[in-house]
């Protein structure tokens, strides 16, 4: 796909940002003296509703951003990867073999990642990549820059070495659906069907994010099931709304200690399962799997909760499955009936909700996430939200587009005097649902 297809599958106002970032895109690629021969925007996503439910089997509610990646690359008779992020110059060789150790904590963990698992998974791989990226997603902001990148090195590799014509790739991966979740087991590190698992990049999340930045289409949000991935339903956003995306300036990072917290909430759904199926006798694999498995689940999983004799498990146990059922199964199929609908209000109000879910019982916000999800709805906000990882990062509100631009500017004006430490970090820009770095909807 050329640049200028791309740029006109996107809304007027974001244009601008990915034609400036993919000539910086070019011109780094230049600088390793190679020319472009393909083009991808591999956009970040905004996760509109299902907190931390897509590595329990759950739904969630997502579309992509008009911002994301920048990616060009060409294909190389030398078996490794050449990257350079066009921001800053940083760059790397990365050998294309299934030995190598990527180094968690250093943004080359993420390639590298793709690197060994595709080697390991279709290896050898013969053709190697020249490629450089320009993100204009602001970083460790949870809008998938990590997911984003792995995506974008993936779709180069595989398009060089020409995967999907491998046999084990056409079994394994027969779908779009297939490969979002195929791309989230490189990132967790776990089996996909007939293919062994791997270590990953050292997070334990799922495949919602590789979902929305492949499969959205331009002007929609999409509600996706997981673990497989299958689409559900999707949503028109009317043209008179718009979302603002604000990065707080606290980062969501996935690194030391903020990984580990990030962990703990699939920790907590793994724990869920095994008590449920210890006691059942079932080999149920998600909490979504248990739940729906007799009509009593919900009861008799509530019920071996209470029974655990430590108190600090047991509760943190028992916000975790409070979190899920409210979550996925009354708010998210509440606010998708209400947006689709066009009460527009009454979506307002189930979003209220989740956020003091995932404050109260996920606990997985931060103040500042906190206080912008307050403040949007205080200047008008139709919906506003707190969204990804946690502990940091972003919040989305949904405004009339006619006055976004003045919608963001008051926003951060508000949130700097409420957080004058974080704001001089924050930043925020306006985007209608984007397309995926598959579609080819125009926008």
């Amino acid at each position: 796909m050329r640049a200028a297809d791309i740029s006109a599958r996107l809304s007027p106002g974001a244009r601008h940002v990915f034609e400036t970032s993919m000539g910086r895109a070019e011109a780094a690629l230049a600088s390793l003296g190679v020319g472009a021969e393909a083009y991808r925007f591999v956009p970040g996503r905004i996760e509109v509703l299902g907190k931390h439910t897509d590595y329990a089997g759950g739904r969630s509610f997502t579309c992509a951003a008009e911002r994301g990646f920048a990616v060009v690359f060409s294909g190389s008779d030398t078996p490794q990867l050449r990257i350079v992020d066009a921001r800053d110059g940083r760059n790397a060789t990365i050998p294309l073999l299934p030995e190598i150790e990527p180094a968690v904590g250093h943004w080359t963990n993420y390639p590298m990642t793709v690197a060994r698992r595709l080697a390991r998974d279709f290896g050898p791989l013969r053709r190697g990549v020249d490629l450089a990226f320009c993100s204009t997603l602001p970083k460790s902001a949870g809008l998938s820059t990590s997911s984003a990148l792995i995506t974008a090195v993936f779709l180069a590799l595989s398009e060089a070495n020409d995967l999907p014509a491998h046999p084990t790739f056409r079994d394994a991966v027969p779908s779009p659906e297939a490969l979002a979740g195929y791309l989230g087991s490189i990132e967790n590190g776990a089996p996909f069907g007939p293919l062994s698992g791997d270590r990953g990049v050292g997070t334990t999340g799922g495949s919602e994010d590789h979902t929305a930045i492949l499969l959205s289409r331009a002007g929609h949000l999409t509600c996706y099931r997981y673990t497989p991935v299958t689409a559900l339903m999707r949503v028109e956003l009317p043209g008179h709304l718009t979302f603002v995306v604000v990065a707080s300036g606290i980062a969501a990072e996935k690194t030391g200690t903020a990984r580990e917290r990030y962990n703990r909430g699939a920790e907590l759904v793994s724990d869920l399962v095994h008590l449920w199926n210890g006691a059942s006798g079932r080999s149920d694999r998600t909490l979504h799997d248990a739940l729906t498995s007799a009509p009593d689940a919900l009861a008799r999983l509530r019920a071996l909760v209470t029974s655990v004799t430590d108190s600090g498990r047991r509760d943190a146990l028992a916000r975790r499955l409070e979190h899920y059922v409210l979550e996925e199964q009354q708010l998210l199929p509440a606010a998708l009936a209400a947006l689709d609908a066009g009460r527009i209000e009454t979506f307002g109000v189930l979003v209220d909700r989740s956020q003091r879910a995932a404050e109260d019982l996920l606990g997985n916000q931060v103040p500042e996430t906190v206080t912008l999800a307050r403040l949007a709805r205080e200047l008008g906000a139709h919906a506003a939200s707190a969204f990804g990882a946690g502990f940091g990062g972003s919040v989305w509100a949904l405004v009339d587009a006619d006055s976004a631009g003045t919608f963001l500017d008051t926003w951060l004006e508000r949130y700097a005097r409420a957080h004058p430490g974080a704001a001089p970090h924050a930043s925020g820009f306006v985007t209608r649902p984007g397309p995926g770095a598959l579609t080819r909807d125009r926008a």
